[in-house]
């Protein structure tokens, strides 16, 4: 048995038109958008900005965001490809099966689980914090903290319940429905894109110009030596600072079987939640420097910089400052339901396809979601959230992503090699050039990621692929010859 047979296309195909025992297809362009908002707008805008401006780009990280912005697009155009050509439910994992083979698609949904289900578990750890801050303490540490986890006082963390409540509330909503949760996620990236917007509108008006200028670091600022740390370079840095707020818009290809039109919804979604992202991200970037200078960033306010500009800056706006905090708790609540959701549809594939076992992918007869899969993923991510602290995932969760990423580039140019005659609704233009800058830009920042995070990671791929030769590979649906694609590779022209 070949470690890179391949998944055929007939069989995609007949896996996602079955619409009577599988996924509802429900969610139109509006909801796919706002799944996509929804993933990428969380704390990132509100801390990375300040963090980027201060460390490298100073007013210039409204520049650092169009970078950044350019290279998540070069994925995100091969996304759009795949989602509208393949319109089933896996993201990259079921790209890579049909690219790649069934060894590099188990390695990517292995390490999609870093992504998603890690990431949904720090997420709400944070939003544990975020929520105990707002109620002004209230929590007791004990049961807001892990047993690992000791207060300057001395006290003894037993419990993060807060992050066990909001995984428990957002994983009985996605059993429900996918319609119900795409209308409370559509709810709450109203309610965080209003505050970006109400802050946007009212401290323009607290703009200094003064505060534009220089729009580049100097290469004489204090602590701002190095290349990457003033001038241009300085802007490359705050690119690769703010690169993470924009992680989450690939999440969106995994609700593909889903989607009611998924040729031309899937690309709407994809690429129409990055554009609308960017534009807020550059115009809370130009205000934010513009309301407190970006060296302040440095020493004050740090995660809550924003709160910081507003009640120093922004007199007779300190509602605002609350206001932030609640974005925040909504961009959290919304990154968490995607992430979970996203896993959740990435087992079910991975389950149909036999890799894992069946369980993952049993739908609720009524609801018609992997609600077993739910479950086994509230448990998972429920133990790591309640009972482990949030800094243990470290970047591990910037790895699944960027590789998903990096084979998504390969596989677009993959599959135009090798079967050019498959219809494609949507096509990422100027092939090969995109895909080749797109697996470049991902591979240099998984090179550039903290090397503990990559042993971490490394650590995690092998345990990986000891679960594929010990169960997978003796349960994969592929064990059937029929299922196998034929060795010419020539797909048939049918139209998804």
């Amino acid at each position: 048995m070949s470690l890179f047979r391949k998944k055929s296309i007939e069989g995609i195909l007949a896996q996602a038109s079955d619409s009577e025992s599988g996924l509802k297809r429900t969610l139109g362009a509006s909801n796919l958008i706002a799944l996509g908002i929804g993933a990428i707008i969380g704390a990132g805008l509100f801390v990375r900005t300040a963090a980027a401006a201060a460390e490298a780009a100073g007013p210039a990280v409204t520049i650092s965001f169009i970078i950044a912005a350019v290279g998540c697009a070069f994925a995100g155009l091969c996304y759009a490809e795949f989602a509208s050509m393949i319109p089933i439910a896996g993201s990259a994992y079921a790209y890579s099966y049909l690219t790649m083979g069934e060894l590099i698609a188990w390695i990517i949904g292995w390490a999609l689980i870093m992504e998603y289900a890690l990431g949904a578990a720090t997420v709400s750890i944070a939003w544990s914090e975020y929520l105990n801050n707002l109620l002004g303490g209230q929590i007791p540490y004990e049961w807001c903290h892990s047993p690992f986890e000791t207060s300057l006082k001395g006290e003894h963390g037993i419990i993060n319940l807060p992050a066990l409540f909001i995984l428990l509330a957002l994983t009985l909503l996605l059993i429900r429905g996918m319609q119900e949760s795409a209308t409370v996620n559509m709810i709450i990236v109203f309610i965080k894109v209003a505050i970006v917007i109400a802050f946007i509108a009212i401290g323009w008006q607290f703009i200094k110009p003064a505060n534009h200028t220089p729009y580049l670091i100097p290469a004489d600022a204090p602590g701002h030596a190095g290349y990457f740390k003033h001038g241009w370079g300085g802007v490359l840095g705050g690119a690769a600072i703010v690169f993470f707020a924009f992680i989450g818009f690939d999440a969106v290809s995994t609700a593909a079987q889903e989607a009611k039109n998924p040729k031309r919804d899937m690309p709407i979604g994809i690429l129409g939640s990055l554009v609308i992202c960017t534009i807020l991200y550059i115009l809370f970037g130009h205000v934010l420097t513009g309301v407190a200078n970006w060296s302040e960033f440095a020493h004050a306010g740090k995660e809550a910089s924003v709160a910081y500009a507003i009640q120093n800056y922004m007199t007779g706006y300190s509602w605002l400052a609350t206001a932030v905090t609640v974005a925040i708790l909504a961009g959290f609540s919304s990154v968490i339901l995607v992430m979970l959701m996203g896993q959740s549809r990435i087992f079910y594939t991975m389950s149909n396809d036999g890799l894992i076992p069946k369980a993952f992918g049993d739908l609720h007869p009524r609801f018609k979601t992997p609600y077993k899969a739910n479950w086994i993923l509230f448990v998972f991510v429920g133990i790591f959230a309640a009972f482990v602290p949030g800094n243990v995932a470290g970047d591990l969760t910037s790895f699944g992503t960027l590789f998903a990423f990096l084979l998504v580039s390969l596989g677009v140019w993959i599959l135009r090699v090798k079967s050019p005659q498959i219809h494609r609704p949507f096509k990422t233009p100027l092939v090969p050039l995109v895909p080749i800058l797109g697996f470049i830009i991902c591979l240099g920042m998984i090179i550039a990621l903290d090397p503990e995070t990559l042993k971490a990671a490394f650590t995690w791929m092998i345990l990986g692929i000891i679960v594929y030769f010990t169960y997978s590979r003796k349960h994969s649906k592929l064990n059937s010859p029929a299922d196998i694609l034929p060795k010419s590779d020539d797909f048939n022209e049918k139209k998804i």
